[in-house]
């Protein structure tokens, strides 16, 4: 049974991340929110070479991000199949405790080959418990019951 700390990633935005409204472009926002998420898969997996992504469950702006503040993108694995690991992510902004944008991604682990493997990994109780609301929402995406 596993447990698994929060995996912190934090951005300057700059110039080059903004659309045409001067705010933080979701294109970029949904790399940073995928990458972090790639890391909470690969530390739980333990072999980041044997994790890809299947799928982007979504991503929600709760508020727009400007040039010159501090994203900071954290992320968790709070779903586990048999191959799979979803993750959810979110971004606060300049220490706000309120998330400007949440997500969630699934990622498979896989050989050499790209055929899924069991990756053994099971969540504690505690652990569920802890990430009770998304692993229920994770649930609901998915389709699958832990």
């Amino acid at each position: 049974m596993k447990t698994f700390d929060p995996v912190v990633v934090t951005r300057l935005i700059k110039e080059e991340d903004l659309n045409h409204h001067g705010t933080l472009f979701a294109g970029r926002m949904a790399s940073w929110l995928v990458e972090s998420c790639f890391l909470s898969a690969s530390r739980a997996v333990g072999k980041p070479e044997d994790v890809v992504c299947v799928k982007i469950h979504g991503m929600k702006f709760k508020r727009p991000a400007h040039k010159g503040e501090i994203l900071e993108i954290s992320s968790q694995v709070v779903l586990t199949g048999r191959s799979s690991i979803t993750v959810a992510g979110q971004g606060l902004l300049d220490g706000d405790d309120r998330p400007a944008v949440t997500g969630m991604a699934t990622f498979v682990s896989v050989n050499a080959q790209g055929k899924p493997y069991p990756h053994g990994i099971v969540l504690s109780e505690e652990y569920v418990k802890r990430v009770e609301e998304l692993n229920l929402k994770a649930q609901e995406l998915t389709g699958r019951r832990r």
